[in-house]
């Protein structure tokens, strides 16, 4: 029996089957945390850069691409071990490495390997430090996810519904302003509602506002990284990174936004020198 939805609606069955098998063990993993959330997390990042090195490839790996994902999946383990710093000085050198392997054997840009170390990896490394915080690492992930998943639901339903001008036809068509609108809105109702039943106590006064301008702005990164990803497959000629996920493509493609945000929100809370600094 082949799952699928006429009209606007293509494949949205079977997009909500595969969500429902995977969604749960990935969230009780990030729920009770270490160890369970690093060995998902790595794993998760090791695909991502297969992925990633197919697409620089043409679904050829290659020495360049054995070098891009052994960086990413460095830098991962590295990382969940909680050496951060170490960590940095991997991706570091991954980067250096995947683009001196791309350059030796004369492929195109390879300076897309080196970007997908530095740009992988980084996020990886935000993610896992966002999560190890003993006080709120939890709350924080898990307002995340809920975030870039509301973003990834309202855009759709929004563009479908709505329609009106693209936001950026050149690189995805199907994209268009009232989906990144739908998107943001959704996202800043759903960061509340998870702040609030997650960690009520933290917010302060003010904070449930601070909540949804946070959201909505990490909502406008998250499609800022679709986008980026769009770029990439474009490029490569590839309608999904892969095809590991029924009616979604590939690992890729379902956690472009969630990369580009953990990336953004560990920036904010390094710069502000701790997770409640960065919103409350």
């Amino acid at each position: 029996m082949r799952l699928s939805a006429p009209g606007k609606w293509p494949g949205l069955p079977l997009r909500i089957v595969s969500a429902l098998v995977l969604a749960p063990p990935a969230l009780a993993a990030l729920y009770f945390g270490p160890p369970y959330s690093d060995v998902l997390v790595c794993g998760v990042a090791a695909l991502v850069a297969w992925e990633w090195a197919r697409l620089c490839g043409r679904k050829a790996l290659g020495l360049p691409g054995i070098a891009l994902i052994a960086a990413v999946l460095a830098a991962s383990v590295t990382a969940a071990l909680g050496l951060y710093s170490l960590a940095g000085w991997v991706i570091a050198t991954g980067t250096a490495g995947a683009a001196l392997a791309a350059s030796r054997v004369r492929l195109d840009r390879p300076l897309w390997y080196a970007i997908g170390v530095a740009y992988l990896g980084s996020a990886v490394l935000a993610f896992l430090w966002l999560r190890a915080d003993p006080v709120s690492g939890r709350a924080v992930i898990l307002w995340l996810i809920a975030v870039v998943w509301a973003t990834d639901v309202g855009a759709y339903v929004a563009g479908r519904s709505i329609g009106g001008p693209r936001l950026a036809p050149r690189i995805s068509p199907g994209k268009t302003w009232a989906g990144l609108a739908g998107g943001g809105l959704a996202a800043a109702v759903a960061g509340m509602v998870v702040m609030l039943a997650l960690s009520p106590a933290d917010l302060g006064p003010g904070g449930l506002a601070r909540i949804a301008i946070a959201s909505a702005a990490l909502a406008v990164v998250a499609q800022v990284g679709d986008l980026f990803e769009s770029h990439l497959k474009r490029r490569a000629g590839a309608k999904d990174s892969s095809n590991l996920i029924p009616g979604h493509g590939g690992v890729f493609d379902r956690i472009d936004g969630l990369l580009a945000a953990a990336l953004a929100l560990g920036g904010a809370v390094r710069l502000t020198g701790g997770l409640g600094d960065a919103w409350l």
